[in-house]
């Protein structure tokens, strides 16, 4: 399962490259289309709102089908729609194909996680899905890190073309290996969705999970779209600047997927829970004191980090509610996720409007802190069944 694993996580890093590829350019595309630049912050709801709405289907077809080709056709049409923005004469039509990117990647990252529970008993899970959550940092910092760069030295439209051939590449390479692969699938009985969905939710633990999940990408994902215009703001008017700044969240990430076996034999689930809510609450307040960029690197940097800290432990305990329909679980998980993607820009974008930067900062970091704690009170593990 190695290679296959390889695999997977190149397709993640592929499509893990769209998700904040366009937050360092908002101001270079609202200069060229003429839109004010918070609706153009909206183009990251126009991608993970669909991607959110859409998993629910795509996580029930997993269960039906094979998760692998779904993974794989879901791949090819995202980076057909990645194409079709760098394209786009004007911002309506950027929006459409942004939602239609949205909601063909919709079916990838959770059915890989779904795909790597079945293959990976608990006790090695949380090392497989860590090597994920690399492939999947590592596109974050390459995806906003570049996009910078790129839109610099050569426009915003080229950050398009250059991810979506980047996911073309990583299709072909992955069809080999994962075309093949031997899965467990279902068959095609819409009337299992009901009680699967009723599986999952009947896991008290679900409802945790998920409201947690949603509140953290509100609150802490919702601010990356308007990085780009606080930094412009600030006299920093350079794309590579603020790919930087969101680069370092995904260096945070990818130093937690590589540390993740030492650190969890010493702090044990609980304590990242609850040191990952502390974490990215300090780092929130540290965004509202509007510090230096090179600062802000290394405050995003820990802001990665204290995420991961919190959020992969979740995805465990979503992995294991309701085995038997792992897709739809971990779907859902996907669901809830990105719907905090979604509200996320337009929360920050009223209360920005409205009460200021600071208090909505203020109000996400005792969020994210308290979601820390009450995920370390009451998620806990079944103590194992006596024999």
């Amino acid at each position: 399962m190695g290679r296959q694993l390889n695999l997977i996580a190149l397709v993640l890093f592929a499509c893990s490259m769209f998700v904040r590829s366009t937050d360092p350019v908002v101001p270079q595309i609202a200069g060229e289309l003429a839109v004010d630049p918070a609706t153009v912050a909206l183009l990251t709801t126009a991608f993970t709102l669909p991607y959110a709405l859409v998993q629910p289907l795509f996580g029930a077809l997993a269960d039906m089908f094979s998760k692998a080709r779904m993974m794989l056709i879901c791949l090819f049409a995202g980076s057909v729609a990645t194409f079709v923005c760098g394209f786009a004469g004007n911002f309506e039509v950027l929006v459409v194909a942004r939602m239609v990117a949205g909601l063909a990647t919709g079916g990838v990252m959770p059915i890989a996680f779904a795909l790597v529970g079945d293959k990976f008993p608990i006790a090695e899970r949380q090392v497989a899905m860590g090597r994920l959550l690399l492939a999947i940092m590592s596109g974050n910092l390459l995806g906003a890190t570049f996009a910078g760069v790129i839109g610099d030295l050569f426009g915003w439209r080229s950050v398009f073309f250059m991810t979506g051939a980047f996911a073309l590449i990583a299709f072909a390479a992955a069809i080999p290996g994962l075309r093949n692969l031997t899965e467990t699938a279902g068959r095609f009985d819409l009337s299992t969705l009901g009680p699967n969905y009723r599986t999952i939710f009947s896991n008290p633990l679900a409802k945790i999970c998920y409201t947690v999940v949603f509140l953290e990408a509100v609150f802490m994902y919702g601010l990356f779209p308007h990085l780009a215009t606080m930094l412009h703001d600030d006299g920093e008017t350079r794309a590579s600047i603020a790919g930087l700044v969101l680069g370092g969240f995904g260096i945070g990430g990818a130093i937690y997927a590589l540390s993740v076996s030492r650190l969890l034999p010493v702090l044990g689930e609980t304590w990242l829970m609850r040191g990952g809510g502390l974490v990215m609450g300090v780092c929130l307040l540290v965004v509202a004191f509007r510090v230096p960029w090179p600062v802000e690197v290394i405050n995003f940097v820990l802001l990665g980090f204290g995420f991961y800290m919190l959020h992969a432990v979740i995805q465990i305990y979503a992995s294991e509610l309701a085995p038997a329909a792992r897709g739809s679980a971990m779907a859902l998980h996907s669901f809830f996720f990105f719907m905090g993607h979604a509200v996320g820009p337009i929360v920050y974008g009223v209360g920005m409007a409205t009460v200021g930067v600071t208090p909505v900062l203020l109000v996400g970091s005792v969020v994210l802190v308290t979601a820390g704690f009450v995920c370390a009170q009451w998620l806990r593990r079944a103590p194992p069944t006596p024999t």
